[in-house]
């Protein structure tokens, strides 16, 4: 993000990537000017124009291993990921953008555009997919937003489940959103609600006026399995998700059970938990949260019944505002009122 002077240090991840600046430039992947070669700190008085600022901004300490940057061919913005090259995530990422996959409507796992080897260390892959933001980033706004956002992660669900891979951290920080068609003018990749330049706030189009993707990030703690496997259960406490009642070290349990939890409890929190007027999905998100993992749904079920909870609302209902459970009644009213006469 945005510091003061000590912002003008690379630290020891960002050295990582500038050392490899000019290696990516060949590859056809351009670095923000920070962590260019040769780059020297371009340090501006308090005060001074955002725009003036850019190489005072630091990657996210949360994305150390992670940079965004630009493919030269047509100026697309991407993520840079460095992983092991023996890794279970690289051989997944792999089989789901094979010939085979990547083109299926149904998988919304993140495209792998290309992997470039590490120069002088075999052991670090680095692979390059589109740049994502959360979910609700910008916000959802309408009823059908969410329907939608939670039918696109229950398809692609079902896609890794039929295709054997068990997701195992399907939490919100690992499925994350294509939003370039949201933002016709672009957006800057770490101070995402400005303009690529910083010289004005991004503008940002409403989900139903532009189609956004849903995808499934981050398979480093993944299981991928074969057609013909006797056994798919799996051990480990690993994930972001420490609510999943049946992870253990030493009990072997179902992942495909356990990411249908995962994914109840994204629902439960990032959906129910925050908007008033979501329920017709309570039902379908109480059984997947089940503590009992045989009596949780499996993806082709969820699926179905949340089909069935999107057709059973009325057309005006589904394009309504999203009612946050933070609202007064009076804030409610007047917020309603609005939207009526927005839609008139």
């Amino acid at each position: 993000m945005f510091l003061g002077e000590e912002a003008y240090v690379l630290d020891s991840s960002e050295v990582f990537w500038s050392n490899l600046s000019i290696f990516l430039e060949t590859r056809g992947y351009t670095l923000r000017p920070r962590y260019r070669h040769g780059w020297v700190p371009n340090i501006k008085p308090f005060g001074a124009p955002l725009s003036e600022l850019e190489d005072g901004i630091v990657l996210p300490l949360s994305h150390s291993h992670m940079i965004d940057a630009r493919r030269a061919s047509d100026g697309l913005l991407v993520y840079l990921k460095a992983i092991p090259t023996s890794s279970k995530e690289l051989e997944i990422c792999r089989h789901l953008s094979s010939e085979a996959l990547r083109y299926d409507p149904w998988n919304h796992s993140v495209p792998l555009l290309d992997v470039i080897q590490h120069p002088s260390d075999p052991g670090i892959s680095i692979i390059v997919m589109p740049f994502l933001r959360k979910i609700d980033d910008p916000p959802f706004e309408t009823i059908e937003d969410v329907l939608e956002c939670g039918e696109q992660i229950l398809d692609g669900l079902l896609f890794l489940h039929e295709h054997h891979v068990a997701h195992r951290d399907c939490h919100a920080f690992n499925i994350m959103m294509d939003a370039a068609a949201l933002y016709p003018e672009g957006f800057h990749p770490v101070m995402s609600d400005m303009s690529s330049d910083l010289t004005s706030s991004a503008k940002v189009l409403s989900r139903s006026s532009a189609r956004v993707t849903y995808y499934f990030v981050d398979f480093g703690i993944s299981s991928l399995f074969t057609h013909d496997s006797t056994s798919k259960l799996v051990l480990g406490l690993d994930g972001i998700e420490h609510t999943v009642p049946e992870l253990s070290d030493t009990i072997p349990y179902d992942p495909f059970k356990t990411d249908i939890y995962i994914i109840g409890a994204l629902f439960l929190r990032n959906f129910l938990n925050k908007f008033s007027n979501v329920q017709m999905i309570e039902p379908l998100v109480a059984s997947m949260t089940a503590h009992d993992p045989a009596s949780r749904p499996d993806a082709a079920d969820a699926l179905r019944s949340w089909r069935h909870a999107r057709s059973q609302a009325y057309t005006i209902q589904r394009y309504w505002r999203v009612r946050s459970r933070e609202e007064s009644l009076l804030g409610s009213a007047f917020r309603d009122v609005w939207a009526l006469v927005s839609t008139v």
